[in-house]
């Protein structure tokens, strides 16, 4: 009888054991049996099959799936006779199953090869783990990558791949071959540089290959890529074979036992103690300790939490965001080594192909946003594609909560940007918020609707609406970031509807929660917001400087998506809403803002017609909170060309905000009342 054997190690394929490849067909086919392999003997649903095949299942796909199953049967058993009973791909129940042998599929036999190597001594450990590693053809179900039923699995197999690179690394290591380790080794932590244990075995190699200098090298290297991707430092293990290589430890020239060395980062999680640095005398009694100071408390327990939190550990990770969470709100470079080590981190918990763990990953940075521009639109986008992908796969119901807070991400992430995801996302996550009753989950998720709320001018009495709930639901369950939000949301609103004493009221209880609970971002809002208010009142000399000071504060505060070309604009507008020749330098990094400020650059040298051709070629202004402002200045630049066909459209876009102060809903600038627009 003939036996076929299955490889998913790479492209899927299946051939007579012992003999040549099996015709399989089309890729429809193909996916059919991948997708019973990864089931592993058990039954796929015939409807589960349709919904893995097709994104849109077509009117006949039940039937199409019937139509590959026959032609797979007949090329896996050709021999079987008509209208015989299947004994390999059988159907059972609602539908199909793969009744292979466990050794007749590339991805089991490595699974079991892995295993089985942990209780071999080195030599045929080695020998074993090379084999196994030469079934791999390329990545695992490598065709079916961007599908969802081939992600977990893909994932567990590559991390199995990975283990299983390391553990030939110790085998050489064990055997005295540690120059047939290191290359290995080297390409290993070129793709996977968060692997700690890789880092451990490749210094342990150099140092037993007299290479001392490299072995250190290679374990700063170790520090910088944990500590810069990862905002972690190294574990126990690779802190104590510092220490060691230092001192010259004699453990260090010992034979490994194999198979007793810690776990990969993405893998095992433990990690394995190492003799003390030879040479220093320890006391038979602890010190007393003095009263320890803030920095001592600190320092204290990250040790601690270093010593007994694995480095793989999906608690580590989870630590770590809360601690990225907190970085963020300090400003400057805190925000933007938050924005990069959260990037890290959410890249990190994908990798355990665990959406519960990604979602929570994802969740817990709830830091308020009140600016709508992306600092860093690339991550944003990396961000929500991978909130999506767990979205797809995380059952409604028991993970509500987890679900309403990717869709409260993917609503902040894309603030600003067109189309309906943005708003789908903030009313679903706000409606889930409110059906679960979490004080803190609601107000991250008005954070999300009030990042959406700027799909047309006009909207400023909604905004202060969420603003007022914001305030309230933060102050009585002590969420003081969200109450800070909820002030500043306040204060642009009460701006753009020329209530500046309320805007008042909100910019200093902004400023005392921000002072008292050392919040040093808000100065910024208010700073802007205190020059925004003396252009409105007419002090156009006391507003540049507030202006310039404001801008001042703004250099380096972390926040590029706010600070490339706010001065220029702001003083632009200025001298705009004051009469005052415009005058923009052409110099100006104007940011985002060039296509808004061309128009008066080529009236102001005179080039008319080239100015014309700049109004003409205006995008369509963002959705964020600079629209009214960006709509005001097209209609000033138009007035000054007399061009009626821009003059009219941007009245249309104007007419909702007639009782708006142009621009002041940003809380930065303005260029004076709506209504002188429209009357223009």
């Amino acid at each position: 009888m003939v036996r076929v054997v299955f490889g998913v190690l790479g492209p899927t394929v299946a051939a007579v054991d012992g003999g040549g490849p099996l015709a399989l067909k089309g890729p429809r086919h193909r996916a059919v049996l991948a997708r019973l392999i990864v089931a592993r003997r058990r039954v796929v649903p015939v409807a589960r099959l349709v919904e893995d095949l097709w994104a849109d299942p077509p009117p006949g796909a039940v039937g199409a799936v019937q139509t590959f199953v026959a032609a797979l049967r007949r090329v896996l058993e050709p021999e079987r006779p008509p209208r015989a009973p299947a004994r390999l791909l059988v159907t059972d129940g609602p539908g199909y199953a793969l009744r292979t042998e466990p050794d007749t599929v590339d991805a089991w036999r490595f699974e079991t090869a892995l295993a089985t190597a942990a209780g071999l001594p080195a030599q045929e450990a080695l020998a074993t783990l090379e084999e196994a590693l030469g079934w791999w053809r390329g990545p695992a179900y490598a065709e079916f990558a961007d599908e969802d039923w081939s992600r977990g699995e893909r994932a567990r197999l590559a991390e199995l791949r990975l283990q299983a690179v390391e553990r030939r690394a110790e085998a050489h290591l064990a055997l005295g071959r540690p120059a047939d380790a290191v290359p290995d080794l080297d390409a290993h932590l070129t793709d996977h540089p968060w692997r700690e244990d890789a880092w451990r075995l490749l210094a342990l190699a150099l140092y037993r290959q007299h290479r001392q200098g490299d072995a250190l090298a290679v374990l700063r290297r170790a520090r910088e890529v944990l500590v810069n991707q990862l905002g972690l430092d190294p574990g126990q293990a690779l802190r104590h074979l510092e220490s060691d290589i230092l001192t010259q430890a004699h453990s260090l020239d010992l034979d490994l036992e194999f198979g007793s060395q810690s776990a990969p980062l993405q893998g095992r999680g433990a990690v394995t103690s190492a003799a003390p640095p030879r040479g220093r005398a320890q006391p038979p009694h602890p010190a007393p300790n003095p009263q320890p100071t803030t920095a001592d408390l600190w320092t204290r327990a990250a040790k601690a939490y270093n010593r007994s939190v694995a480095g793989g550990a999906r608690a580590r990770l989870e630590s770590t965001v809360g601690l990225i969470r907190n970085l963020a709100v300090t400003g400057g470079e805190g925000l933007a080594e938050a924005r990069h080590h959260r990037t890290a981190a959410i890249t990190a918990a994908e990798e355990f192909a665990d959406p519960e763990l990604t979602a929570r990953v994802i969740g817990a940075y709830d830091v308020p946003a009140i600016w709508t521009r992306a600092d860093d639109p690339a991550a944003a986008q990396h961000i929500v594609a991978v909130a999506e992908r767990t979205l797809t796969v995380l059952p409604t119901g028991p993970h509500d909560t987890a679900r309403c807070r990717l869709l409260a991400t993917v609503a902040l992430e894309t603030r600003g940007a067109t189309g309906p995801r943005g708003p789908e996302a903030a009313r679903e996550a706000e409606a889930l918020a409110r059906r679960l009753d979490d004080p803190a989950l609601l107000a991250f998720a008005l954070n999300g609707t009030f990042m959406q709320s700027f799909t047309r001018a006009g909207l400023a009495p909604r905004r202060d609406a969420i603003g007022a709930e914001l305030v309230e639901l933060a102050a009585r369950h002590g969420l003081v970031t969200y109450e800070v939000l909820g002030h500043l949301i306040r204060l642009q609103a009460r701006a753009a509807l020329a209530d500046f004493a309320a805007a008042d009221t909100h910019a200093a209880a902004a400023d005392r929660l921000a002072e008292r609970h050392e919040l040093p971002l808000v100065g910024v809002f208010t700073d802007w917001y205190g020059a925004l208010r003396l252009s409105a009142t007419g002090e156009p000399a006391r507003a540049e400087t507030a202006c310039r000071a404001a801008a001042a504060r703004l250099d380096g505060a972390g926040m590029p998506g706010l600070e490339r070309g706010l001065l220029p604009l702001a003083l632009l507008c200025l001298r705009l809403t004051h009469g005052l020749p415009p005058d923009p330098d052409p110099r100006a990094d104007w940011g985002p803002h060039r296509p808004w400020a061309e128009p008066f650059t080529l009236i102001a040298e005179g080039r008319h017609t080239e100015a014309r051709t700049a109004l003409h070629a205006l995008p369509v202004p963002p959705h964020d909170l600079l629209y009214e402002a960006y709509c005001a200045l097209e209609a000033e630049a138009a007035l000054r060309l007399d061009d009626r066909t821009v003059l009219e459209r941007a009245r249309t876009r104007l007419r909702p905000a007639a009782a708006e102060l142009a621009g002041a809903g940003s809380g930065l600038l303005t260029l004076g009342p709506v209504e002188r627009y429209l009357a223009d």
